[in-house]
């Protein structure tokens, strides 16, 4: 058996995973993260994009996270997003239509739409088509 450590994946609306894991990957502000038992304490911000959990016994899931916060602790590691939900939850036809707006907004750049707000939904929306991509890639 494996060395694992718990870890919660929480949204500003539920939990979303409970569990013990063997590691945790997710894109940290400097890069990419790797968490594994006995890592040292770190508080770091997390971006857009796809969170990989290796369970006990090595199953893999992936989920995906708007952002938010990844805090290690000795024993438990806590991701804090804005929005999370498990992959295969994502709905593409509306993360491809969210693009699709993003862009729209960004080339129009009214005064009404601020280019952050208009950025930060594009990278939302590519940000789920990546998980999405990354589900694919490991159910192959």
């Amino acid at each position: 058996m494996a060395m694992t450590i718990h870890c919660d994946i929480v949204s500003a609306e539920e939990e979303i995973f409970s569990g013990r894991v063997e590691m945790i990957s997710a894109t940290g502000d400097l890069g990419e993260l790797g968490i594994m038992p006995g890592h040292a304490p770190l508080l770091t911000g997390i971006r857009p994009g796809p969170l990989r959990l290796k369970l006990d016994g090595g199953v893999e899931e992936v989920f995906f996270a708007s952002g938010g916060y990844l805090e290690v602790q000795p024993g438990v590691v806590t991701v804090l997003a804005d929005t999370a939900l498990r992959a295969e939850d994502i709905d593409e036809a509306a993360a491809v239509e969210a693009q699709a707006a993003a862009e729209r907004m960004l080339s129009e750049q009214t005064a009404e739409i601020g280019f952050s707000a208009a950025a930060a939904a594009l990278a939302e929306a590519m940000a789920q088509q990546r998980t999405l991509a990354e589900l694919r890639k490991r159910r192959r």
